[in-house]
């Protein structure tokens, strides 16, 4: 029979999986970085930063003492830490390399077929050009290379080098050995992965095993389409023929949904939730999560476990927008509270705050208003500004 774990020690499991039930003051060194940074599998990169990069913001709500120059060190010195897809582009555990020349082999084939319809036949004639000229004269930038002729754009619109330096990455020729202003910095995957990462080679059998455990690991408890979604490595088909395979390790559990819908069945590891231990409290402060924050990254999972309607609303015409832009989800204790919009002016030395939308039912109390403020304070510090700049009707009234 499964177990029916209820709403409020669910959303608690989940959030000390996240890491955000740890004490967000605790000093964090560069060797608890790189745990923190392994114990949540990725931290998504992204190029907006209306206050700060989606990966620093996504640390920085875990522990306000991250240092940006830790994350730099194990990128781009220590190589302990390397640039890759999951769902999107993210930062992994460089051990965890082997795994991903899996994922190497399997899209291979799927993007050259894919830009090869974009461009058109011939369009790959510079790629052996590319590899060669970076084999034999070291890392470069895309604009190292970029045809004088050639007009900017988006992806739909790179020059064929650019595309050729993508093609390479994705398949794993290719790895990041920096980034100067966010523009990546290609190499040879040999110069920039230390041999240390590529070994022991993995069987696909073994591969599929370690993708669907250390998901459901890091998940606490998921279906086996969100074990297949996790890591974005396997097929929705390998992770239900995994659970399948394994149900003498696994066992059934039903999920208490926020919302007041039927209990989710999904799956554990044999012993969950006594295995877990004491489920810490989260604190009770108000964190603002990054729009990328990977506790609301799967929006159906978020939505049962808080009851929490999110979408980013970037590529939305600015008319049809429900919120904002770029708008923050406001995490407090083990609640989605709300979300807030709000930019680091630079120039003004402030943190400029648009507007704050409070979920249903939650009050703006005089105590709330104060652990936000405190929040802010946090965040402005953390994004370089001075202070905090409200505009009239920013909450709402």
């Amino acid at each position: 029979m499964a177990i029916l774990i209820p709403n409020d020690q669910a959303r608690k499991i989940f959030l000390e999986r996240q890491r955000l039930s740890d004490p967000p003051g605790r000093a964090l060194t560069k060797a608890g970085l790189l745990q923190l940074i392994d114990d949540l599998g990725f931290v998504q990169v992204d190029s907006i930063a209306t206050v700060e990069r989606a990966h620093h913001m996504i640390l920085f709500s875990r522990n306000q003492t991250y240092r940006r120059e830790h994350l730099n060190a194990l990128l781009e010195k220590d190589r302990e830490l390397f640039e890759h897809w999951t769902h999107d582009a993210s930062i992994i555990p460089a051990r965890l390399f082997r795994y991903w020349k899996h994922r190497f082999r399997r899209r291979e084939p799927i993007i050259a077929e894919r830009w090869k319809k974009w461009h058109g036949e011939g369009f790959d004639a510079a790629f052996e050009e590319t590899f060669r000229h970076i084999a034999e004269n070291g890392a470069i930038m895309s604009r190292d290379m970029k045809v004088e002729d050639h007009k900017s754009g988006g992806w739909w619109n790179w020059h064929p080098n650019k595309t050729a330096l993508e093609y390479y990455w994705h398949t794993g020729k290719l790895a990041i050995a920096g980034r100067v202003n966010f523009q990546k910095i290609y190499d040879l995957m040999e110069r920039v992965i230390p041999p240390r990462h590529h070994e022991p080679e993995v069987s696909q059998e073994e591969f599929v095993d370690w993708a669907c455990r250390s998901a459901l690991k890091r998940l606490g408890f998921a279906t086996s389409g969100e074990i297949a979604a996790f890591w974005d490595l396997v097929t929705p088909q390998e992770a239900k023929d995994w659970v399948t395979d394994h149900r003498d390790e696994l066992i059934e559990v039903l999920i208490g949904s926020a919302n007041g819908g039927k209990p989710r069945p999904s799956f554990a590891f044999v012993g969950f939730p006594e295995n877990l231990g004491d489920i810490p409290e989260p604190p009770a402060r108000v964190r603002v999560l990054s729009p990328f924050d990977p506790l609301l990254r799967n929006r159906d999972r978020a939505e049962r476990l808080f009851d929490f309607f999110y979408r980013i609303e970037v590529f939305v015409p600015e008319p049809k927008r429900q919120y904002g832009y770029y708008v923050f989800p406001l995490l407090e204790g083990d609640r989605m509270i709300g979300r807030i919009d709000m930019k680091a002016d630079r120039k003004a030395d402030a943190l400029d705050v648009k507007r704050l939308w409070l979920e249903k039912g939650v009050r703006p109390s005089a105590g709330r208003l104060e652990k936000l403020e405190a929040e802010l304070l946090r965040v402005a510090r953390f994004a370089g500004v001075d202070k905090i700049t409200y505009q009239e009707g920013w909450r709402g009234e």
